[in-house]
């Protein structure tokens, strides 16, 4: 999940405006949701001089999924924790507030030694000149789909995917294929690095809405513009206005609605509109795909990994796909929390979500105790699996497609006066 708000999608219904402001019965703009598109969207507007409007937010915090938690003594991200565009020639808009702003405690990424660092799926690694050949081979590939997709038309109507470019290369990670290259191709297209800072990114969040929004010397928010805990169940527009109820029954009147939740709740029945959007409409949301993308965090009495420099993160060479593949040790950020924080996507995400925790506890310390074959693994302490996909306040962590030129299209028609506008 990558902290920018050009990611986020931001649907925005533009419905019928008053005839006079006067004559409306509540706020100019109601915003639902208070994640860092709801949080960026108020902003926005405020800025433009918009500043009558409401945001209802279905939790009890702002941030969406920028939000941490104490686990085992230390504060662990349980949804977007990275930052992108930090080099010099790439530079983000959300890294300078990170780092120079908030001073957020932060740490680069260290995959200088990922090929002696991956495990074989019944204990040792691999040779480190073997792996290192295998990832050469995985770079090479993607470089060479990069310069035959630049050769393509614009308009992005002969696009490639990551599938295509592999076996044009004759390269299939995918399978049938050594679990090794498996969990490479694993690695460079499933998976995004994290990295804990000791403040939470929900920092940049707040910050954002400090300028806008009242807050305390805390830094709490305390705008009554701001209304936590109100669930939107349905959205009704015609040309007199809108009118938004939330769960517990209130009735919010406004000219404009913007609606900045995740295409996963759109997708699913939370949000009632009436009357229902267009068939387009309800057609474009559902061309996005929702990527599932776990992080759970496992507490151990003592250490029984390789620690010091390379070793932050390791691989496992399971046969089956993302099975427990990606793992990551907090030595350097958190000396002696004993804390390993492993990552899974997508069908694995969903098959853990659906059971215990206990169950997933086995799981892992049986393959840890695969990978380190001959070493003393105790069994964990505690666990925390964050559950996305199952919470019907977000229906998994982030958006993937249709892609890059259908959004481009998408945005660039000129849909000014569509109920709905989606900002990408």
């Amino acid at each position: 999940m990558t902290l920018t708000t050009t990611t986020a999608l931001v649907l925005a219904l533009t419905l019928a405006h008053y005839a006079s402001l006067a004559a409306a019965a509540g706020p100019r703009v109601i915003i639902v949701g208070a994640g860092m598109s709801g949080i960026s969207a108020g902003k926005r507007l405020s800025e433009a001089g918009i500043t009558d409007l409401v945001i209802l937010e279905a939790t009890d915090h702002i941030g969406g999924r920028m939000h941490k938690t104490n686990f085992g003594g230390i504060n662990v991200e349980m949804g977007a924790n990275w930052v992108d565009g930090v080099n010099h020639y790439h530079r983000g808009p959300i890294y300078p507030i990170v780092n120079a702003t908030l001073k957020l405690r932060n740490f680069r990424s260290d995959f200088d030694g990922l090929a002696d660092n991956i495990y074989k799926e019944k204990g040792g690694v691999y040779d480190k000149a073997y792996a290192q050949k295998r990832i050469d081979r995985s770079d090479e590939v993607e470089e060479n789909g990069g310069k035959l997709s630049a050769k393509l038309h614009p308009s992005g109507q002969d696009d490639m995917s990551i599938l295509a470019m592999q076996r044009l290369n004759d390269h299939l990670p995918n399978g049938p294929t050594s679990p090794l290259d498996m969990i490479l191709d694993y690695f460079k297209y499933d998976y995004e690095f994290a990295e804990p800072p000791r403040r939470g990114y929900e920092a940049v969040v707040y910050y954002l809405a400090g300028q806008y929004l009242k807050a305390d010397k805390s830094g709490n928010i305390v705008d009554p513009r701001l209304q936590l805990s109100k669930v939107v169940r349905e959205i009704s527009y015609s040309r007199s206005g809108v009118t938004v109820k939330t769960e517990d029954n209130k009735v919010y009147k406004a000219d404009y609605v913007m609606v900045s939740t995740s295409v996963g709740v759109l997708q699913s029945d939370l949000i009632q509109f009436k009357p229902q959007l267009p068939n387009w409409k309800v057609l474009s949301i559902y061309q996005f795909d929702m990527a599932v993308y776990t992080k759970i965090f496992v507490k151990f009495p003592k250490k029984f990994w390789p620690e010091g420099k390379g070793r932050e993160l390791f691989l496992y060479a399971s046969s089956r796909r993302g099975y427990y593949g990606v793992w990551q040790e907090f030595e350097a950020q958190y000396p002696d929390a004993n804390v390993l924080l492993v990552t899974v996507t997508d069908e694995e995400s969903r098959r853990i979500e659906q059971q215990s925790d206990n169950q997933t506890k086995a799981e892992i310390v049986k393959v840890l105790r695969d990978m380190f074959a001959g070493a003393d693994v105790p069994d964990a302490t505690d666990i925390l699996v964050p559950r996305w996909w199952s919470d019907r306040f977000y229906r998994a962590p982030s958006p993937t497609g249709p892609s890059a030129s259908t959004a481009t299209n998408t945005t660039s028609s000129g849909y000014s006066t569509s109920p709905i506008l989606p900002c990408f």
